[in-house]
């Protein structure tokens, strides 16, 4: 009987602690925190000339076409500058490209070059912008055949 009894006992202990209520969480100071101002990105919105629009072009152009290119100071002498007019579609797709300068030495930059401008396709809609939808854009090649865009290249 005595067994029982301890059992019983035991069996009590145990019940009441899985019933004991969890202790309060701890609570959370509030926060008075003033909301964030966040202005629009310039990016986000459409460029409003054609010279805001060739620059963002050329960014592009570059962000997608990294291992091909060089920075820094232009050398004393270019090996090539082919100068590409880039026809676009209403939505930023490219139309057709044109040469406009092909290089008398390292003709194969022409298709470099072109290759470099696909690959950053398509580009910002340009259906806010005069027609007709284009650009221009001047690739400066040095003797490693690395480039440079004229856009973003400050020339003396």
């Amino acid at each position: 009987m005595r067994f029982i009894k301890t059992t019983l006992w035991a069996a009590g202990a145990f019940l009441t602690g899985c019933v004991q209520a969890p202790p309060p969480a701890p609570a959370t100071p509030p926060t008075t925190a003033e909301p964030v101002l966040t202005l629009p990105d310039p990016a986000l919105r459409p460029a409003r000339t054609w010279d805001e629009y060739k620059v963002r072009a050329a960014k592009r152009v570059v962000q997608n076409n990294e291992a091909q290119m060089f920075t820094g100071k232009l050398p004393d002498r270019l090996r090539s500058i082919p100068v590409l007019q880039v026809q676009l579609n209403r939505d930023g797709s490219v139309r057709n490209i044109v040469v406009l300068r092909t290089p008398r030495f390292s003709p194969e930059t022409i298709k470099m070059a072109t290759a470099a401008v696909r690959k950053a396709a398509p580009f910002e809609p340009v259906g806010n912008l005069p027609q007709p939808w284009q650009f221009n854009e001047t690739f400066l090649y040095n003797d490693q055949l690395k480039f440079q865009l004229r856009s973003l290249v400050e020339i003396p």
